[in-house]
């Protein structure tokens, strides 16, 4: 099988999640999954929005969404 290339950030976010997961200390933590997810779309649509002057179109195609998807998402996010 062909071994899959991982981008350079993927260490950064393995060392954070590490991180979180260590300080657990046992305790448990509810949908860590969500807010992993949400703790990156919401900066990731903020500067994308914000790079391309709001233009949904071409976020959406940056993105590889599809507009009803950006749209849904900003409105989550409460993102202009």
């Amino acid at each position: 099988p062909k071994k899959q290339k991982h981008h350079p950030h993927s260490r950064y976010v393995h060392t954070a999640l590490n991180n979180y997961v260590s300080h657990l200390h046992g305790h448990g933590s509810q949908d860590l999954y969500r807010m992993v997810i949400e703790e990156v779309e919401r900066p990731l649509f903020s500067c994308v929005m914000q790079h391309l002057g709001g233009n949904q179109t071409r976020a959406a195609e940056l993105l590889g969404i599809s507009r009803s998807t950006l749209r849904k998402k900003l409105a989550l996010y409460d993102i202009d």
